[in-house]
């Protein structure tokens, strides 16, 4: 059994990442870091890793940690995965996602260009509820005027003649 592990390889077979090049590229990227001594240290895809390091991955808008309990290099089916590593991401850091996707058709980044089928439904109904009203709560039938049916205005003719 090995005592080390490169850590982009280990992030790919713990299924962080969807393929190992993509682990790489976010290892050059400064965007996965390791827990040392309390310290972060930004992790190069060949640094190894090994049981009980903290791995930090950073995954806009949010940073998951995972504690290692095991070390593999080979991709594990997911119900394994609990077995090798340990989630331990702050409970905050979910509440952020979820209040970024309750909010997403509201607060879009730019260049993110036009909003989904789904987004602009969603953008629709929103507008459709602030703008809809009921025909009760703009008038009651009590104080129509007759001269104009449906509206009630709070003036009268004399307001006008100086």
């Amino acid at each position: 059994m090995k005592t080390e592990v490169r850590i982009d390889k280990w992030l790919w077979a713990m299924r962080v990442f969807k393929t190992r090049t993509v682990a790489t590229d976010s290892c050059k990227k400064g965007r996965v870091n390791l827990l040392v001594n309390g310290q972060e240290i930004t992790a190069k895809p060949s640094r190894m890793i090994k049981v009980g390091d903290i791995v930090v991955v950073r995954k806009p808008p949010i940073s998951y940690s995972f504690k290692v309990k095991a070390l593999t290099e080979n991709r594990l089916g997911a119900k394994l995965v609990p077995e090798y590593m340990e989630n331990i991401t702050p409970k905050e850091q979910y509440d952020m996602l979820d209040v970024i996707r309750i909010s997403g058709f509201i607060d879009r980044r730019k260049g993110l260009g036009r909003p989904t089928k789904r987004e602009g439904r969603d953008l629709a109904e929103f507008t459709d509820q602030i703008y809809s009203y009921s025909e009760a709560d703009t008038y009651d039938d009590d104080d129509l005027d007759s001269d104009t049916p449906g509206y009630h205005f709070d003036f009268d003719e004399d307001d006008f003649n100086d």
